[in-house]
């Protein structure tokens, strides 16, 4: 402290006492934020100017210089036993000091005591050093760490269990396929997903479910397919969420083996038949008998077409006959999941639980999905932002808001309306009750005190007492996307002359394309899956070099590629503001919160692992990843996966005010609508334009599989 105090007064003639004695606190005490001369200067700079005018900027940094080699040497010696000590500037008389843990006797306390001369100093130039220091610390990009908590990592259910029905269930009398889930809670560590709901799940109709990214839908499936919330036990329950797993089994065994009464009963039959054969002219008449009960059984329940069905669900779902042969190890992940519900589809439950079933499939495949799920048996409870596909298949829709569930009847558009209605009908009754109470408060107010009236304003209070308490409409905070401005380019911008290419001279993907896309493009590539849409984004991303032809590009083009796998690329164990600073460094966390509000991540969402964000919040995360990039040409592969209908719809209209050009593979009708007036089809090894757009395709689409079937 007297090496920083002799400096100080050796530079500064008629400095006051009171700035050296700040500055030797700051010294003292402010290693962790002073890690440069610079630093320090920043810190007390215009102090020590104000002080000396007569100084130059660079002699102050000159004197921050010298300080802080006093503070880095100080540093760097100090033992741990010794850096508490500091020189006294006056004397201690040590019998006046307590034992340890005991008070001092003393009143006045050199620890304390302030000298008698007012401070000179003006306080701002204090105030203004400390904001100084508070600056650095967030210019060095200090972002806050991920909230984590081991209860993120499982959720919970809670319910109320009606001791009739319980003891009706275990009798094993009920034999009613209805489902009624009353007065559950779910949460998800301490974040409370929904409470004091209730459902009633009607069998054989078709149930929708809605509502925003985060909110609990998967959640909800998730508990009752694994028993957290009881349904009557006689119910069979499939939750198609894991794709297979791979092995040598063909991909139609592999459906076959669903039917689990089906193959023990064939199995036995081998089983029987080998034994009869290895006995040979002997006959044993208790397996005879049994053999014919199992053909019986077998017919019963016409096990025969079985191959024919689980091949009909196959192809529906894009797979050929070659494709139906094939070892289940050989297909990707998409087509495990294609796979698994098609496992599903055949088995037939009970109760069939479906999340995002769309996402997986091309368009041809989502309206032959919409057609069989429309003479659907048993019970359906799908989770969807699909908007065309929840229209084709719902009987109802069940609306998750503000962690209750809604039931409403109708597809939904019927939903849509309906709801819309409903809310303002709630508000509408609520302000006239609003406008009722306050006309009657008026008159309670006016006549309180007055004695002739009190019988008046005591009817008029029970009046107030007895009125049902409503709320206002609590209206969803709105999604917006929003993209950056991006720089104009002239064309050409992007095109494909004369392009070949094949991975495999026997199988050619594409021959003799010629297709460009500009700034004021919006196109939309559909086809089936398989016919080469991800290969052709590659091409014109520059991934993939063609074998033949050209591939003519701006020179400042910048490319934003959203691809199917973006969201299982980010690092599941930071949080979003922690994987903007680990892409982008250098900048402030308020830079990085402006750009993942641009995109609905804000608040607490921005603090929280990636791993604990839903599917759409993901999506969200790395679409502000990507906008950091200030692309001036998008191009998007299934960018609707996993986002609600809100933010499908806030993509969409960012989408159409973007600047720049758009080329996109999805098969959200919505989207496709809203965004693109040009559409590419992909199919027989070209490119090529239809002009009707989307709905000559769909009627291309629904006649091929009118002949099919």
């Amino acid at each position: 402290m007297a090496a920083y105090e002799a400096i100080l007064t050796e530079c500064f003639s008629s400095i006051d006492t009171e700035i050296i004695d700040y500055v030797n606190g700051l010294l003292e005490d402010g290693h962790d934020e002073i890690d440069t001369p610079d630093d320090l200067f920043e810190a007390i700079g215009i102090m020590l100017l104000q002080t000396d005018e007569s100084k130059t900027e660079d002699d102050i940094k000159d004197i921050c210089g010298r300080l802080y080699g006093i503070m880095n040497g100080s540093r760097d010696s100090n033992s741990p036993d010794q850096s508490h000590k500091r020189m006294l500037t006056a004397p201690v008389q040590m019998s006046l000091l307590g034992k340890e843990g005991e008070p001092l006797t003393q009143t006045k306390s050199i620890w304390i005591a302030k000298k008698e001369n007012a401070s000179q100093v003006d306080p701002k130039k204090l105030e203004k050093a400390e904001a100084k220091i508070l600056k650095n610390k967030d210019r060095k990009g200090n972002v806050p760490k991920a909230k984590t908590n081991g209860a993120h990592d499982e959720a919970s259910a809670s319910q109320q269990f009606n001791r009739k029905d319980v003891k009706f269930d275990a009798s094993g009398a009920n034999r009613s396929y209805d489902i009624k889930i009353d007065n559950f809670d779910i949460a998800f560590g301490e974040k409370v997903l929904i409470t004091g709901a209730s459902i009633q799940l009607l069998a054989g109709r078709r149930y929708g479910f809605v509502g925003r990214n985060g909110l609990g839908k998967t959640t909800l499936l998730r508990m009752i397919s694994k028993k957290s919330l009881k349904i009557p036990s006689h119910i069979s329950v499939l939750h198609v969420e894991q794709e297979v797993h791979g092995d040598d089994t063909v991909a139609l065994q592999s459906v076959l083996e669903c039917d689990l009464k089906r193959e023990a009963l064939l199995q036995e039959e081998k089983d029987i038949s080998n034994k009869l054969s290895a006995n040979n002219a002997k006959c044993d008449g208790e397996l005879s008998s049994r053999l014919t009960e199992i053909y019986h059984e077998l017919e019963a329940m016409d096990a025969a077409k079985a191959p024919s069905r689980a091949g009909v669900i196959l192809a529906g779902l894009g797979f050929t006959p070659k494709m139906q042969a094939a070892p289940t190890k050989e297909f990707s992940g998409g087509w495990r999941m294609r796979l698994a519900l098609a496992r599903a589809l055949f088995s037939k439950p009970d109760l069939l639980l479906l999340d995002e079933p769309t996402n997986m499939l091309d368009m041809k495949a989502i309206i032959w999905l919409e057609n069989y799920l429309q003479s659907w048996p048993t019970t359906i409870l799908v989770v969807s932002h699909d908007r065309q596909f929840l229209n084709a298949i719902a009987t109802d829709i069940l609306s998750l808001h503000n962690q209750k569930i809604d039931t409403y009847r109708g597809n939904y558009e019927v939903f849509h309306k309906t709801r819309e209605e409903r809310l303002l009908a709630q508000q509408r009754e609520f302000e006239a009750q609003q406008q009722y109470r306050d006309h009657i408060q008026v008159f309670i107010d006016k006549f309180r005190y007055n004695a002739k009236r009190a019988s008046q304003v005591q009817s008029k209070l029970k009046i107030l007492e007895k009125l049902p308490k409503l709320v206002p409409v609590e209206k969803e905070s709105k999604v917006q996307f929003k993209f950056p401005e991006c720089e104009k380019l002239s064309p050409p911008i992007l095109m494909l002359d004369e392009v070949n290419f094949y991975y495999t001279k026997e199988k050619i993907i594409f021959k003799n394309i010629c297709i460009n896309a500009n700034m004021d493009s919006r196109i939309c590539i559909v086809g089936e899956n398989g016919a080469g849409k991800t290969t052709l984004l590659k091409i014109l991303l520059g991934n993939l070099d063609p074998v033949s032809g050209i591939r003519h590009v701006h020179r400042n083009l910048s490319i934003g590629y959203f691809s199917q796998h973006h969201v299982d690329q980010l690092a599941m164990g930071l949080s979003s503001l922690e994987l903007m600073a680990e892409r982008f460094p250098g900048m402030n966390s308020e830079v990085y919160r402006g750009k993942l509000g641009m995109y609905g991540v804000s608040g607490d969402l921005a603090l929280r692992p990636v791993s604990s964000l839903s599917g759409g919040q993901k999506s969200r995360v790395a679409f502000a990843l990507l906008g950091m990039k200030n692309p001036n040409f998008f191009i998007l592969d299934e960018p609707t996966n996993h986002l609600d209908m809100e933010t499908i719809e806030a993509l969409g209209n960012a989408l159409a005010k973007f600047q720049g050009g758009v080329v996109l593979v999805s098969h959200d009708e919505r989207l496709i609508r809203m965004v693109c007036t040009e559409l590419w089809v992909v199919r027989n090894g070209g490119v090529e334009t239809l002009e009707g757009g989307i709905d000559e395709y769909k009627h291309i689409v629904e006649k091929e599989l009118e002949l099919n079937c």
